[in-house]
């Protein structure tokens, strides 16, 4: 007996089988959505940014715990959200928080860039069955060089913030993302190599011609 497990894009009466074949199917019980788990995991991490921001938490030595940072870059940083929320919020919001070392040139710049990046699109997370390609949304046009350009700004938007905190946590948690990343894109770009023929081959999987 021959089992081959079936890929969710296949439909039956297209299979090479004879008049008779058994099939099996695995029940893999409740499943939540995308939408449940991106919850899951954002407004944990939202909730207790804002704990730090608002000093909810006694955390901070008593002369500086009802003092407020100056740096107006405090107040951009508070609606990210992300993992590592406690560990980033306790230094980003101290109020012995120093700005960088370039000032508002720094940060605004870096701002602008993380701005950029935000404003990106999500893939979808099914198999696909065409070659994705860029479409006249600018945002796309990342398509010409890497297989997953929504990790590429997501990488983008990590790093502008760590340069406009200038925050040891903020870089060490943009590269262990970034190392991640890296593994998920590379998995994605080995199927569309695998499952496409003629898939272009000047892309990269996150980095442009590198990586």
């Amino acid at each position: 007996n021959v089992f081959t497990s079936l890929k969710d894009d296949e439909v039956l009466e297209n299979l090479p089988v004879g008049t008779t074949v058994t099939m099996f199917f695995h029940d893999l019980g409740p499943q939540l959505g995308w939408t449940m788990v991106f919850l899951a995991e954002c407004i944990g991490p939202l909730f207790i940014y804002l704990f730090f921001f608002l000093h909810l938490f006694n955390v901070y030595e008593q002369k500086d715990d009802y003092t407020s940072s100056p740096c107006s870059v405090v107040t951009y940083n508070c609606l990210y959200y992300w993992g590592f929320s406690a560990w980033l919020a306790y230094y980003i919001n101290h109020p012995l928080y120093t700005p960088p070392s370039y000032g508002n040139l720094q940060v605004y710049s870096a701002l602008v860039v993380f701005t950029v990046c935000s404003l990106t699109f999500s893939q979808p997370r099914l198999r696909p069955k065409r070659i994705p390609y860029p479409t006249r949304n600018p945002f796309t046009w990342l398509f010409f060089f890497v297989s997953c350009p929504n990790y590429t700004y997501e990488v983008g938007t990590w790093l502008s913030f760590s340069i406009m905190t200038q925050c040891v946590p903020v870089a060490l948690f943009t590269l262990l993302g970034f190392i991640q990343m890296t593994i998920w894109a590379r998995g994605k770009h080995k199927m569309y190599t695998r499952e496409f023929t003629d898939y272009p081959e000047l892309r990269s999987a996150i980095i442009p011609l590198f990586l």
